[in-house]
């Protein structure tokens, strides 16, 4: 039985793959290709369209299955391409009887789900640490987005069912967890009683012992509970390393973005995350070019980078979304757009290479991957001096660096 499942974007779709590739076993499928498709950019979903036409070509007897985040926000332009054969949307792919239906486009309102199911996984493929989703949807609304139309409002999976995912995965040999969703610090509002994400992870903590190491995707400092805060101040197994979603510096872009924080707020959750643990590493994502941006409220992000102490930087140039309120506003030309990419892009390198340049001669924990590969707690890449096999966590020195990557002895 032959099932490949293509994954495009964020760890959540790489979790959610494992989901698909039992489902679609469970379907009694052969000789089928899943695209798992991301709807985040413009340019996520050209490479879809990309692959989906490279994979007719070299595979021409396979059956070809789009699902994800662009499946269901663009049903029809897939259904469309002739390669397509089946279009499955995001809360149906969950089930095994949509994988088996006869009709072209298998979809419904995501807006209408409003609960999550668990899953029960066994590994991800291809990666040491493990991914459990904690939550899904997102129930905000920031006019650059299209993911609330992709994904649904916001839904959580209760605290039992996460620690079920949990359990199960370290007894399979996982040293490392990632908590991941599509707005993880939203965790908990609909649930009764509101656990929050601070509560979550003391649950996880306390109740698996073995867990080595607890590890959080994206998230958004302004939902950032009291919990969450004191548990990165005195859980060593919770990980050092937040990736924020920041998207601008300048206040006024904020504002028409509508997103919910401040530059000063950034500024002041960084300060104080690193006061109540001094090693952390803080990345983020950064749109460059938002609609409206002049040069002035463009430099206010570059300087942001120096004054949140960003090391690891995801830059976003615009991408226009259909659908979306920020599609409407008035656009920047796209030399513009790409000129500031590149500067961001420039200005997160120079401050990765100093903070490598601080780390030689430092001696870390690092769990090995494949291909002579580690991580650090900050999640800071290491070449090691000798093959380790994949999981195994240890001590090194660290003795250089490219730029990109440290090197250990």
């Amino acid at each position: 039985m032959s099932i490949d499942v293509v994954t495009f974007g964020c760890r959540l779709n790489a979790y959610e793959s494992e989901v698909i590739r039992c489902e679609a076993a469970a379907a009694s499928l052969d000789d089928v290709v899943v695209m798992n498709t991301c709807a985040v950019t413009g340019e996520a979903v050209r490479q879809a369209k990309q692959v989906i036409r490279r994979v007719r070509r070299e595979r021409p007897g396979a059956r070809i299955v789009v699902t994800g985040c662009a499946a269901q926000t663009e049903a029809n332009t897939f259904a469309g391409m002739p390669e397509v054969d089946r279009v499955i949307g995001n809360e149906e792919k969950f089930s095994a009887a949509a994988w088996s239906a006869v009709d072209k486009i298998v979809l419904s309102d995501i807006m209408t789900v409003k609960t999550m199911r668990p899953h029960a996984i066994d590994h991800i493929e291809g990666h040491t640490r493990a991914f459990v989703q904690v939550q899904n949807g997102c129930d905000h609304r920031c006019t650059f987005c299209i993911i609330p139309f992709g994904r649904g409002n916001s839904r959580s999976l209760p605290p039992g069912d996460v620690l079920a995912q949990v359990q199960r995965l370290v007894l399979n040999g996982y040293r490392e967890i990632v908590l991941t969703g599509v707005d993880i610090t939203g965790y908990g509002a609909d649930l009764p009683d509101i656990p929050r994400l601070g509560a979550l992870v003391r649950h996880i903590l306390k109740n698996v012992p073995d867990l080595a190491r607890l590890r959080l995707s994206s998230i958004d400092s302004v939902e950032a509970d009291a919990d969450l805060l004191d548990a990165l101040a005195d859980e060593p197994r919770l990980m050092p390393h937040l990736h924020l979603s920041l998207q601008a510096g300048d206040d006024l872009i904020l504002k028409r973005m509508k997103r919910r924080h401040t530059r000063a707020d950034a500024i002041a959750f960084c300060e104080r995350v690193r006061q109540l643990r001094p090693d952390v590493v803080f990345g983020a994502d950064i749109i460059a070019g938002f609609p409206t941006e002049r040069e002035d409220m463009f430099s206010r992000s570059l300087d942001l980078i120096d004054e949140c102490g960003l090391t690891q930087l995801h830059v976003f140039p615009f991408s226009p979304r259909p659908g979306t309120p920020a599609a409407r506003m008035p656009q920047i030309d796209r030399s513009v757009v790409k000129d500031r990419a590149r500067r961001l892009r420039e200005k997160g390198e120079a401050a990765l290479r100093r903070y490598l340049d601080l780390e030689i001669g430092v001696r870390r924990r690092v769990l090995a991957e494949a291909r002579g590969i580690a991580r650090t707690e900050q999640f800071m890449p290491v070449r090691l001096s000798a093959p380790v096999m994949p999981g195994v966590i240890l001590d090194v020195t660290l003795t250089g660096h490219d730029g990109r990557q440290l090197s250990a002895a």
